[in-house]
């Protein structure tokens, strides 16, 4: 099992329908407004490292509101 880590930096206002959509794809398994320097961190918990990059890369950047991410794999 992989688990990782993706910060997520929302356009202003977007924070709570993001967190939702992102809570919604496979593999996330909670996503979290935070304060700092992103607006939400999602956990994801994932067969495959190329099942974390499909989840960060491609399914979260291409919701609409999403300004970037940086996505962490948690080593233990």
């Amino acid at each position: 099992m992989v688990t990782a880590f993706v910060m997520i930096k929302a356009n202003t206002g977007e924070a709570d329908r993001l967190r939702n959509e992102i809570k919604a794809i496979e593999g996330v398994q909670s996503a979290y407004i935070v304060a700092g320097d992103v607006d939400i961190i999602a956990k994801t918990n994932v067969d495959a490292p190329a099942e974390v990059k499909e989840i960060a890369a491609t399914r979260v950047q291409e919701i609409d509101g999403v300004e970037g991410t940086q996505t962490y794999i948690a080593m233990d």
